[in-house]
């Protein structure tokens, strides 16, 4: 089954039912945005959960390698999350600073895939494909075209970990799953009452909607 990352956590109480629900991560947010924490908010937020539990994921605008570690450190995240175009150069410099995991965005937009989408995936212990929207670095609710999409992400993804995000929702996360087969799922509105208030009924549903997914994409 594919792991679920709950991101834009700003309350403790979600984090918690994150937990118990049985995601993989849970992310929190620096690179602004109505979702956007402290390291000292992130560590109250995430700190409730049982140790052994869901890995940590802080998401990063573009700011310097170690500006990125200090803030990762702060928060006690064990994932760093680059937004914001990072090279496979960059993404190798901040797992130095920071000395934990680096995941890699890359925003699809009309044109598809950017032309540096086969290193990143090399590089990077993972790669978050989100939706491209001006302006913004996600939870947007924008969703891709999964099915189109398809071809060219396994043409380019190798041996690399894929983390499907963008308008992910209760009701269309299977689709994503069964066209994409990803490793991780990533949400963050799609289970929101509010921007960074998360609707637990919406969290259950996905967690279902996700575990369904699996009878269709081994048949």
């Amino acid at each position: 089954m594919a792991e679920i990352k709950f991101c834009g956590l700003t309350r403790p109480e979600d984090a918690r039912e994150a937990a118990s629900l049985g995601a993989s991560y849970l992310g929190v947010i620096f690179a602004g945005g109505p979702r956007q924490l402290t390291p000292e908010r992130a560590r109250e937020v995430l700190g409730r959960v049982d140790a052994g539990g869901p890995r940590r994921v802080g998401v990063f605008a573009t700011v310097t390698p170690w500006e990125v570690a200090e803030l990762a450190h702060a928060a006690e995240v064990d994932i760093v999350q680059l937004h914001g175009g990072a090279t496979p150069a960059e993404v190798e410099a901040v797992r130095r600073a920071a000395g934990c995991a680096v995941w890699a965005v890359i925003r699809v937009g009309a044109g598809g895939l950017p032309p540096e989408a086969a290193e990143l995936f090399a590089a990077a212990d993972a790669v978050v494909v989100d939706a491209m929207v001006p302006g913004q670095l996600g939870g947007t609710g924008v969703a891709l075209p999964w099915e189109r999409l398809a071809p060219a992400i396994a043409e380019v993804k190798g041996t690399g970990r894929l983390v499907v995000a963008g308008g992910l929702t209760p009701g269309n996360v299977g689709e994503a799953v069964v066209a994409l087969r990803p490793h991780v799922v990533d949400v963050s509105s799609g289970v929101e009452s509010a921007p960074g208030i998360k609707d637990h009924q919406r969290m259950r549903a996905f967690r279902d909607a996700v575990r369904d997914s699996e009878g269709v994409r081994t048949t």
